[in-house]
Order: structure tokens, then sequence, then C-alpha cells
């Protein structure tokens, strides 16, 4: 993939000067990952969607819940396998790889969850976030309580459901724009 493709293919230019905050924050992904992801690149456009963007992403990507950051990537793979979003599925397969130290359930996940050799915490999590991503509808105590069942208290159930509906935006979000994962993560812990 050429490195000037476009990040979407909405002609949204980032803020110019770019602010303290964004420019602090990109030099962190930076030192971090090596890398800013387009997703960030994406919402620079303005700083108030970016801040808000980011905000939601660190409270339930990596702030302390009873789910690991594993289980968080995981549901974001298996809702964005739904979705079919290319981005998120790149982004986050990639994720899963690494976390996991086993690149084919990354893998596994992107293409079909039911294949993939879970625990039955695990299975329980991705269960119900398919089922929230497909029929949001059919949702009841029934799903609740198969969570309860497998270990988790209702402010992890929350969680779940908070990562599940989060990555449902994103992923219209990044479908509608055409956004374009950043090239390493196609060879990222393969």
């Amino acid at each position: 993939m050429p490195k000037d493709r476009p990040v979407t293919r909405l002609d949204l230019k980032p803020a110019d000067p770019m602010s303290e905050a964004t420019a602090k924050y990109f030099a962190k992904c930076e030192e971090k990952l090596g890398l800013v992801p387009n997703v960030l690149k994406a919402y620079s456009f303005d700083d108030g969607k970016l801040r808000a963007f980011t905000e939601m992403y660190n409270e339930l990507m990596l702030a302390p819940s009873g789910l690991s950051k594993l289980e968080r990537e995981m549901i974001a793979v298996a809702v964005s396998s739904v979705n079919r979003c290319y981005y998120c599925l790149t982004a986050h397969g990639a994720a899963v790889r690494t976390l996991s130290g086993v690149p084919e359930l990354g893998e596994q996940l992107v293409m079909n969850a039911q294949v993939a050799d879970l625990d039955p915490r695990q299975r329980a999590i991705l269960d119900f976030a398919v089922k929230l991503t497909e029929t949001p509808q059919n949702m009841g105590e029934t799903d609740r309580q198969a969570l309860r069942d497998a270990g988790f208290s209702d402010h992890d159930i929350w969680d779940i459901a908070s990562v599940a509906a989060f990555f449902n935006m994103t992923n219209r979000v990044a479908a509608a724009t055409e956004m374009e994962p950043n090239p390493e993560y196609h060879s990222t812990a393969r």
C-alpha cells in the first residue's frame, strides 16, 4: 500500500496548527506504539472529537476493569468481525495476536470466533458481544445471567456491553469513511 494513501476517503485535514495537546498525544503514541494509529489521525481535524474518542477509548480499553486487556480486544475483534470492519479487524486482530501470544487466535476471531479454542469465560463474553451486535433487541436477563454464571459481576457486564457498543460505533464510522488501517498492523505478531 502506498504510504501517501489517505487515512480516510473524506477530505478532512488535521487542524493547522495542531494543538499542543494533540501533538503531545501523538508523540506519546509514537513512543509507545511506534506509530500514530490512523483512527487518531482521522479524528485530528477536530480536537474536541479526538479528545472525546480517546477519552472513551482509554476508559473502556485501558482503565481498571474486571476484564483483561486481551478480553477487551477480543470483544473488539468479535464485534468488528460481525460488522466486517476492515480497520478494526486489522488493528485489533494485531492486538489479540500480540496480547495472547497466539497468532492463530487473532486470525480465528477475525474469521470465525466459533472455531477459536476459548475458555468458558471468553466464550461467554464473545457470545454476549456478538448477540448485542447482531440482535440487540433480543437481549434479556438470560444473557446477563449467562455472564454471571461465567463469573462476571454486573459491573463487568456493563463493561462488556460498553466495549461492544463502542466498537459498533467505531466500526460504522470507519466504514462510512473507508478508514485505512496502518500498514504496520498487518505484520504484527505473526
